[in-house]
């Protein structure tokens, strides 16, 4: 899909903006009915091929690998993702020599939700940022034990190793604040989000320490300069370095990461009324020390 095209994402889970204007827009849906990832499928394939290449049942992979025979069809089949145990256990038994465990380094799990990874991708590589939040702290700024009570809250509950998986991501794209040629960042932080009880002393100085970076601005707004528009929901404007400029928006069970001019022209518009009414950086930095002492 082009960098220029709208990216309008829907799925069931939470969290994770791009373009240009002469594009016609396209919409992806991701649910539980879109398509396996194409390296599940291509694997699961050769999977199947070798196993019948070599007189091996579905019952014998299964025993072998410690499966029952329905998982190792929906594996077959790319429903599943293939996992490291099966495909070593295949290429034994099918005397593959490397050829299906060699799969294990393209089958890996993502450590972002479907809808989310676009975005990821687009953040990695911009040269400013624009973040408003609500009722969380930016991803960027989050202390781990911060992420993880966010992470493993969810509802329905993620399994241990993809919550491990996610907060190391999220850590991960920290790097970005402290990266060489240097991006702008500057983060838009609604009262509410701070007076969050899962918000503690930790995560409260974090964000002292992070507004210290001469690249990064914090700026929150508080209850007494409440503007209607701040409570719409948290958005993200991005540019790239070839300049183009991406917006991005999320809800309860969607997202948009798109190009529209349309769409950009109005997230900066509420972006740069609420950073107007906002306190400014230094004001911010001493009402989050207010808080860091009530604590």
């Amino acid at each position: 899909m082009a960098v220029a095209q709208l990216r309008s994402v829907a799925t069931e889970e939470i969290h994770a903006g791009v373009y240009q204007a002469e594009v016609a827009a396209v919409s992806v849906q991701y649910n539980s009915s879109t398509p396996s990832p194409l390296n599940w499928r291509y694997s699961g394939n050769q999977l199947k091929r070798w196993r019948t290449k070599a007189n091996v049942t579905r019952e014998e992979l299964a025993a072998a690998a410690n499966y029952s025979p329905d998982t190792i069809k929906s594996m077959e089949q790319g429903v599943r993702m293939p996992t490291p145990r099966v495909l070593d256990a295949a290429d034994e038994l099918c005397h593959a020599e490397g050829l299906l465990s060699a799969a294990k380094d393209y089958v890996k799990r993502e450590p972002f939700p479907a809808r989310a990874q676009d975005f990821m991708l687009y953040e990695r590589e911009a040269i400013s940022v624009w973040w408003y939040e609500v009722a969380l702290i930016p991803g960027l700024l989050q202390t781990e034990a911060y992420a993880r009570t966010l992470i493993s809250g969810r509802y329905p509950p993620l399994g241990e190793e993809t919550i491990e998986e996610r907060v190391a991501a999220r850590l991960e794209r920290q790097s970005s604040l402290t990266r060489t040629p240097p991006v702008a960042f500057t983060f838009l932080i609604y009262e509410a989000a701070l007076r969050s009880a899962l918000v503690d002393k930790g995560q409260l100085l974090h964000l002292v320490e992070m507004g210290q970076l001469s690249n990064l601005l914090i700026q929150i707004l508080p209850f007494d300069r409440f503007i209607s528009t701040a409570l719409i929901g948290p958005m993200v404007l991005l540019e790239t370095p070839d300049h183009e400029r991406f917006a991005y928006s999320t809800g309860q069970s969607m997202s948009q990461l798109t190009s529209d001019p349309t769409v950009v022209s109005a997230h900066n518009e509420r972006l740069s009324l609420i950073r107007t009414v906002a306190l400014s950086p230094a004001e911010s930095a001493q009402f989050v020390e207010r808080l860091v002492a009530e604590r």
